[in-house]
């Protein structure tokens, strides 16, 4: 795969630099931002391109999902001030996202000045990929740097149209994305285990199918095993079932079978009888009685999952074990992280809700890349480009 070019190739010695940022950060009901993880992980490429003589930084990111241009809950004042804070300067915040007054302003901003548009879904353009909109965004700049992986999935004006624009280059957050998901995915060491989770089956049938190619172990937890499980005729109470991706389900198995591939199942479960936090839970082996539904994997099933990511060079885990919100369906989740974060092999922790059960289980530092894109990350695992990266390479 060709690579795409990062900022050392990029010369950005007193220019104007475009940087697609991904600032689309959680905030409370105040409009406080809870978790600046994001905000966190563009620095070290503002701060390189700084050191690198940028005359100005200019600042693109999209923040919620406005529904009719602008929204006040989804301005990005909030996300200016506490990048100010973390950059140790000032940041100007405008409240236009393109423009000619917002032109007016980055040319008026002294030598230095990081400059942060507004939100760059309130221009309806932006997603559907209008070149006009496009047009006006490289007005804002004189080079284009990536740094939003987490939306580099996306063919939108500030990922994808700009790049094809203005000269163009990879952030360092993108390059170590692509970097992660390249060598889990190209150049894995041996044995490689995938851990696919999550509620719903139709979500990861591509993943699976890709997965499959290149594996050596496949482990899959969370509402999704139960189509599996049935698949294979095994009871699953009243488990979630897709029973439209059963047939689908059985092609993935017949699949892992001629491939080789090590297809790891639940083998018990902890169980309740309605979907519910304080429900009570029970531990079940094997089928699941009528009435109850499967919402984790049972202790079995971790000692199995957690002997095959002890024995791997290279994991990739995507998605819960369970509904790791609530605490007694919790178990399988942490565990399956615990091993995780224990494996000595090459770890790599992609999509939204196994980063969120990484961080509330405390083992991130533990692991050899936490993706900051679950939509971007999904779709590299399907094996598929994005748009984002693709328009980096041309």
């Amino acid at each position: 795969m060709k690579p795409f070019p990062g900022i050392d190739t990029l010369d950005v010695a007193q220019k104007r630099v475009l940087v697609r940022v991904d600032f689309n950060v959680p905030q409370d009901d105040s409009g406080a931002i809870s978790d600046d993880t994001r905000i966190r992980a563009a620095l070290p490429t503002l701060h390189a391109l700084l050191e690198r003589g940028a005359e100005k930084l200019v600042l693109m990111s999209h923040l919620g999902r406005p529904k009719d241009g602008p929204d006040e809950r989804y301005r990005l004042l909030p996300v200016g001030l506490r990048l100010a804070q973390l950059l140790g300067r000032e940041v100007l915040c405008l409240g236009e996202t393109v423009g000619e007054g917002v032109e007016r302003a980055i040319r008026s901003a002294p030598a230095g000045s990081v400059v942060l548009v507004e939100n760059v879904r309130f221009e309806k353009g932006e997603t559907k990929g209008d070149p006009e909109l496009s047009k006006r965004m490289a007005r804002l700049g004189d080079v284009f740097v990536n740094d939003a992986f987490g939306s580099s999935h996306r063919d939108h004006c500030s990922v994808s149209g700009v790049a094809h624009l203005l000269p163009s280059a990879g952030g360092l957050l993108l390059q170590r994305e692509v970097e992660a998901f390249e060598r889990v995915l190209h150049a894995p060491e041996r044995p490689l285990v995938a851990i696919l989770g999550g509620a719903k089956v139709s979500d990861k049938l591509k993943v699976v199918d890709n997965l499959l190619e290149r594996v050596d172990c496949l482990i899959v937890g969370g509402g999704m095993a139960y189509t599996f499980l049935k698949a294979q005729g095994i009871g699953i109470g009243a488990s979630l079932v897709q029973e439209d991706q059963i047939e689908n389900v059985r092609a993935s198995i017949q699949k892992a079978e001629a491939k080789g591939v090590k297809l790891l199942l639940p083998t018990d479960h902890v169980v309740a009888e309605r979907f519910a936090a304080d429900a009570a839970a029970k531990h079940v082996k094997g089928s699941i009685p009528d009435g109850w539904m499967g919402l984790d994997i049972g202790p079995e099933t971790v000692a199995a999952y957690a002997a095959a990511i002890e024995g791997a060079r290279t994991v990739v885990w995507n998605g819960p074990m369970g509904v790791f919100e609530w605490e007694a369906y919790s178990k399988g989740t942490e565990a399956v992280g615990r091993a995780v974060a224990a494996c000595s092999g090459y770890t790599v922790v992609g999509g939204g809700d196994s980063v969120a059960a990484a961080e509330a289980f405390g083992l991130t530092e533990s692991l050899s890349h936490v993706s900051t894109g679950g939509g971007a990350s999904l779709e590299l695992l399907e094996g598929l480009d994005l748009p984002g990266i693709s328009a980096l390479r041309r």
